[in-house]
C-alpha cells in the first residue's frame, strides 16, 4: 500500500530504523565521505584532551540517519523542510534508533502537507536528536 495524504493519521508511527552500533570504522569513513576530518571524531587522543571519554559522531553523520527514516517512508522529493536540535552526544558502541511520528496534517499554498517530529534516541533510551519535518502528498 502506498502512503497518500487521506490514509496518514495523526499519531501515525513510521517505521523504526535501528542501526549497528556506532563504530570507529563508521566515523573514519564519514570524515572521508563528508569532508569533516575534525580529530575529535576520530583520534581518542585528541578526545581526551577535549575531556571528552572517546571520539563520538559527527552532528550532521546523527542528523542524516533522521533523513534515512524519512527517506525510508517517503521519496525524498516529497520532503520540504527538516529541522533537528542536537540534544546529547552520540558515542562509539552507541545503537542508534530513529522514530518519528505524525504530529499534524495541513494545507498550506495548495500544497497538503504532513508535520513529522523525528528522534533518534541510544539504546538507554537516552535522546541525542529532536527534529521535525514537513512532507507533501
Amino acid at each position: 500500500m502506498s502512503l497518500s495524504y487521506d490514509s496518514i493519521t495523526v499519531g501515525q508511527t513510521l517505521p523504526p530504523l535501528k542501526l549497528p552500533p556506532v563504530s570507529r570504522t563508521t566515523l573514519a569513513l564519514y570524515c572521508g565521505a563528508s569532508g569533516d576530518h575534525n580529530p575529535i571524531h576520530v583520534d581518542i587522543d585528541f578526545a581526551r584532551k577535549a575531556r571528552m571519554p572517546d571520539v563520538f559522531a559527527h552532528g550532521m553523520l546523527s542528523m542524516a540517519w533522521l533523513g534515512r527514516l524519512l527517506t525510508g517512508w517517503v521519496p525524498q522529493k516529497q520532503l520540504r523542510q527538516f529541522s533537528v536540535r542536537f540534544t546529547g552526544i552520540t558515542y562509539v558502541g552507541n545503537v542508534i534508533t530513529c522514530t518519528g511520528k505524525v504530529v499534524d496534517k495541513f494545507e498550506r499554498n495548495g500544497e497538503r502537507l504532513v508535520k513529522v517530529e523525528v528522534q533518534s534516541a541510544n539504546q538507554y533510551g537516552d535522546v541525542k536528536i529532536l527534529g521535525d519535518a514537513l512532507i507533501a502528498f
